[in-house]
C-alpha cells in the first residue's frame, strides 16, 4: 500500500522552488471574531496559477524522461489542474494536450492558454470532469503520450503535500483544526499524510460540497464508487470518483469528512470579498464556509483553513449572489395567479407584499378569455422568517399558485 513518505514531500518541496510561491499563512480577523477562535487561512489562491494545483502538477512532469517529455502530455481538468499543467508545459517547454468539460467557465479556458502559449492545446469536451477524463485518456493512449492525473498519482500527491510542510513551517502555534477541501481528493490524501506523520493530534476534516460528496460516498461504501449524478457548480471540487490512492490515504489520516451546501459556498464567496477583499472560486471557499458547522467545537482553538484557488468567473456573479439569497431563505419563486383586471397587480403590492418585501423577478403574459393568468414572479424578503405570512395573504387574497423553490424541475424551467 502506498504512503506518502517525508522525504518524497521533500524532494517535491526543493524541486518546486523556482515554480511556486510560499503562500503565506496569515490570521484572519473577521472569521476569528466570529468564532472565538484563531482563523488561520493558507492562501494558495495567491499562488501565481491562483490554486495549489500547479504543485502536483509540476512535481509530476518533472519526474518524466526525456524521451516521454519528448511526447508531450496529456491531462483533464475542470480548470486549475488544466492551468498546472499549461504553466509546467511551458516552463518546461513541452507539448501539452488539454481537456475541459464545456461548461468550464470561460475565465479558467482562458487562463489555461495564458500559461501555456504556443506549448498546449485546449479541447473542450462533455458535460463533466469524468466526461473529459475519458476522452484525454483515449487520446492519450493513442498518441502514446504521459497522462497526468489531477489527484490520482504518487508525485501529484507529493506535490500538493508540500503545502502542509509550509503551513508546519510557518505556523508559530499548535495547530488544533485542519479544514481541506476534497475533490478528488488529491490535496487532501497529501496534506493530511504530511500533518499525521507531524502534527498527529490536530483533527483533519475534509470538506465536499453537499452536490458531490464523492468521497463520502467512498467512505460509506467502502471503496470508490462513482456517483450518478453530482451538482457541477462547485467545478473545482465536482468529481463523481474520487482517487484509489487518494481514498486509501484519506480513510487512514482524515478524522472526518463533511459536506457543505452550495448556497452556504455562495454566501461565503461574497462575504470574504465583502469584509476582507479576498477573492476565492466556489471549492477554495468551502473550508469556511463549513466552520459554522463546528462553532461549537473550534472555539478557543488554532484552525487552519486551506483556501485552494481564486479562479472565480466574474460573470458567474449572479448566479453566486442568487444561490446565496435562496440558501438563506429570503429569495422565494412564485406562480402567482393575477385576476385579469385593471389594478390587480397593486392590490398584490399593496394587500400581499410586506414592508421590507421587493419584488425581483416577473414574468408575465396576459391571455385571453381567461379570469385569472399566472405569472413568475420572484420576491426577495427582508427576513426569512416572512415567508409563512407571506403566503398566507397570497392565499387568502387568491393570489397564490405555486411555490417553485421546492420544485427543481420546475424552477429551473421557469427561472
Amino acid at each position: 500500500m502506498y504512503k506518502v513518505a517525508l522525504e518524497k514531500v521533500n524532494e517535491a518541496k526543493a524541486n518546486l522552488e523556482s515554480v511556486v510561491l510560499e503562500t503565506p499563512l496569515t490570521i484572519n480577523a473577521t472569521q476569528s471574531r466570529k468564532f472565538s477562535s484563531s482563523i488561520y487561512l493558507k492562501r494558495e489562491d495567491l499562488q501565481q496559477v491562483r490554486s495549489y494545483k500547479i504543485r502536483g502538477a509540476f512535481n509530476k512532469i518533472s519526474s518524466l524522461s526525456q524521451n516521454e517529455l519528448q511526447k508531450g502530455v496529456v491531462c483533464a481538468s475542470a480548470g486549475n489542474h488544466a492551468q498546472g499543467v499549461a504553466f509546467s508545459c511551458s516552463k518546461l517547454q513541452i507539448k501539452g494536450y488539454i481537456f475541459m468539460p464545456t461548461p468550464t467557465p470561460k475565465q479558467k479556458i482562458e487562463q489555461v492558454k495564458m500559461f501555456g502559449g504556443k506549448y498546449v492545446e485546449v479541447i473542450l469536451t462533455g458535460d463533466t470532469f469524468d466526461d473529459a477524463f475519458n476522452d484525454a485518456k483515449k487520446f492519450g493512449d493513442r498518441h502514446q503520450m504521459s497522462f497526468i492525473h489531477p489527484f490520482d498519482d504518487e508525485k501529484v500527491i507529493e506535490g500538493q503535500a508540500t503545502i502542509a510542510m509550509e503551513i508546519l513551517q510557518h505556523s508559530e502555534v499548535g495547530i488544533d483544526y485542519l479544514f481541506l477541501p476534497v475533490g478528488g481528493g488529491g490535496v487532501a490524501s497529501g496534506m493530511s499524510s504530511v500533518f499525521k506523520a507531524l502534527s498527529p493530534k490536530t483533527k483533519i476534516i475534509g470538506v465536499e460540497p453537499v452536490g458531490a460528496p464523492s468521497m463520502s460516498h467512498a467512505f460509506e461504501q467502502g471503496c470508490p464508487t462513482q456517483l450518478e449524478y453530482i451538482d457541477k457548480f462547485v467545478d473545482g471540487a465536482s468529481v463523481k470518483k474520487v482517487g484509489a490512492l487518494n481514498f486509501e490515504l484519506c480513510k487512514q489520516h482524515l478524522d472526518e469528512i463533511a459536506t457543505v451546501h452550495e448556497g452556504k459556498i455562495c454566501q461565503t464567496i461574497l462575504d470574504m470579498y465583502n469584509k476582507d477583499a479576498i477573492v476565492v472560486e466556489p471549492a477554495g471557499a468551502m473550508t469556511v464556509a463549513v466552520l459554522d458547522q463546528y462553532q461549537n467545537e473550534i472555539a478557543g482553538k488554532n484552525v487552519v483553513c486551506l483556501l485552494s484557488g481564486s479562479n472565480n468567473d466574474i460573470t458567474r456573479t449572479e448566479e453566486i449572489k442568487e444561490r446565496a439569497l435562496l440558501h438563506a431563505g429570503v429569495k422565494h419563486y412564485f406562480v402567482v395567479r393575477f385576476p385579469q383586471r385593471a389594478g390587480a397587480l397593486r392590490d398584490f403590492i399593496d394587500k400581499v407584499l410586506g414592508p421590507n418585501d421587493d419584488i425581483t423577478h416577473f414574468e408575465y403574459s396576459k391571455k385571453q378569455s381567461r379570469e385569472n393568468a399566472p405569472a413568475v414572479v420572484g420576491i426577495e424578503l427582508g427576513n426569512s422568517s416572512d415567508l409563512i405570512a407571506l403566503i398566507e395573504r397570497m392565499k387568502a387574497f387568491k393570489f397564490y399558485g405555486e411555490y417553485l423553490n421546492d420544485k427543481p424541475d420546475l424552477f429551473q424551467f421557469l427561472v
